[in-house]
């Protein structure tokens, strides 16, 4: 059933957009932030400097909205150094707590876990969805996780991609972007949110009147393969709507028609012989082209993992998606797993801890009620000290808010919940973590570099894993990468030409 969305949700981000935080990594965006070297020191519990009523943000809306791929690569530069002795009280074991993922229940990822041993059982797949800000959007700690349990059970495949970067820095590890033309990604803007029909990654491409291109091409990732064999599109039908030329490989697999007489989420399936693949999207111009994104799929059992994260969001954002077509897609990945990793951003806003509960509590039960059958899985905000103007630090109150807000909200809908803040370390762990050797977190004391991603996403992973029985029959290794087709309508076989 669909339910319409609250329009107050707007009104409200309206009032408090001057204020939201553009989650970037390792860039500041707009305002400068009196950044202390990295023996800044923590204000003492009893000599707290009053937080400022009109604090700066690390990043604000108004400039780049992700990592830069100068910046992504400087994330990077500590990736393949050894690790630091444990005793060393500024290296990364000291400082990173392996915490197990709290769930009162006792049973919150039964489901996920019998579907794990039904990859073996039933030779099926395993889908599991992210949603988050910029912590989720550079999909590092998210890859830890699809590598690792790919690696286990299985590659199904790359998951679901936009296919040209909606915002800068948008990423996925198993397939390569290329520079696209005339597509523009649209999603919730801090400044004038609105409702849209946004899809199921909250974000889509939009190609108007001139000629747009974009296309993506599978590669070997981790020791994986990398391959696909089947990609699915998804678009928007609606008044006006232009024509889509697909090409796989160089040949055009088939021309679409994107007009019909009310905006409709459509599909379209296109089968390939199982390896590397470059999946092209080229506009004639005569339309409106709305592109949701592509579902990049193997036909083999295995884990298929969605990084679907957005920097500078917010989980109410998800509340101005459109309700039919976000329930849609999601039904139409049929999830096992569904984490929402929010906070960190809110963790600066002034609104009501009360209003906030209340949104993630409308996000959870909409996730709930969608995807009954997936688990559910809450990761908390990361730690975000004040800077005050002397160079000192305070701790965040409104963080642990957030943090026992989505604690009581997972307990009540019977998810999981991962404490961030704990996994660093408690509040202030960020300066200790940014002041690491080698560094964990970057100067702007929001997010993490490469190395504390990866940290983030091996611990997350054992947590994930934790409890986990194996069926009978479980080989020690990964499943065969052969296996049953999944059906899906509207497909176009190998090497046909379809037309509209």
């Amino acid at each position: 059933m669909t339910k319409a969305v609250d329009t107050s949700t707007a009104r409200r981000f309206r009032r408090t957009g001057e204020r939201l935080l553009c989650c970037v990594l390792l860039a500041n965006c707009g305002e400068t932030v009196h950044a202390p070297s990295r023996k800044s020191t923590l204000t003492s519990a009893t000599d707290l400097h009053t937080p400022r009523t009109s604090e700066p943000a690390a990043n604000t809306a108004t400039a780049s909205r992700g990592v830069t791929e100068a910046s992504a690569a400087a994330a990077t530069g500590d990736a393949g150094q050894s690790p630091p002795s444990a005793t060393d009280a500024t290296s990364p074991a000291a400082l990173v707590h392996p915490i197990a993922i709290e769930d009162p229940t006792g049973h919150a990822f039964n489901s996920f876990h019998a579907a794990l041993r039904a990859i073996r059982t039933e030779r099926r797949k395993v889908r599991i969805v992210f949603y988050g800000a910029s912590h989720v959007a550079a999909d590092f700690y998210t890859d830890v996780i699809r590598s690792r349990l790919q690696a286990k059970f299985g590659d199904a495949g790359a998951g679901f991609v936009v296919p040209a970067r909606p915002f800068g820095g948008y990423r996925n590890a198993c397939i390569e972007l290329e520079p696209a033309v005339g597509f523009r990604g649209v999603d919730v803007k801090a400044k004038a949110p609105a409702e849209d029909r946004y899809g199921l990654a909250g974000v889509y491409l939009r190609a108007r009147q001139k000629p747009a291109s974009a296309a993506l091409a599978t590669r070997p990732h981790d020791g994986l393969s990398g391959a696909a064999s089947r990609f699915e599109l998804y678009y928007l039908k609606q008044p006006r709507g232009g024509r889509v030329r697909v090409s796989i490989d160089g040949q055009l697999r088939r021309e679409l028609s994107t007009s019909g007489r009310a905006p409709t989420a459509a599909y379209q399936t296109f089968d390939v012989s199982d390896g590397q693949h470059r999946f092209e999207l080229a506009t004639a111009g005569d339309g409106l082209v709305q592109i949701f994104g592509v579902a990049v799929e193997r036909d083999a059992p295995g884990v298929v993992l969605d990084t679907l994260g957005i920097p500078g969001s917010r989980v109410a954002y998800q509340l101005l998606w459109d309700d039919a077509i976000y329930r849609e897609h999601l039904t139409r990945r049929h999830p096992d797993l569904v984490a929402l990793a929010y906070g960190t951003n809110e963790s600066g806003d002034d609104e009501p801890i009360e209003q906030y509960t209340a949104d993630m509590r409308r996000v959870v039960a909409r996730v709930r009620e969608v995807a009954p059958q997936a688990s559910c899985l809450l990761i908390g905000p990361s730690d975000r000290p004040i800077a005050h103007d002397d160079g000192t630090w305070s701790e965040r109150s409104r963080t642990a808010e957030i943090v026992n807000a989505q604690r009581a909200v997972a307990a009540e809908y019977g998810c999981g919940f991962f404490d961030l803040v704990a996994f660093m370390g408690g509040p202030s762990s960020m300066l200790r973590w940014m002041s690491s050797e080698p560094p964990l977190a970057t100067a702007d004391h929001v997010h993490f570099t490469r190395r504390g991603y990866e940290e983030l996403g091996r611990v997350l992973y054992e947590a994930l894993m934790a409890g986990y029985a194996p069926a009978a029959a479980e080989a020690s290794e990964a499943v065969p990468d052969s296996a049953s087709s999944h059906m899906v309508l509207d497909t176009v076989a190998p090497g046909s030409i379809a037309q509209p």
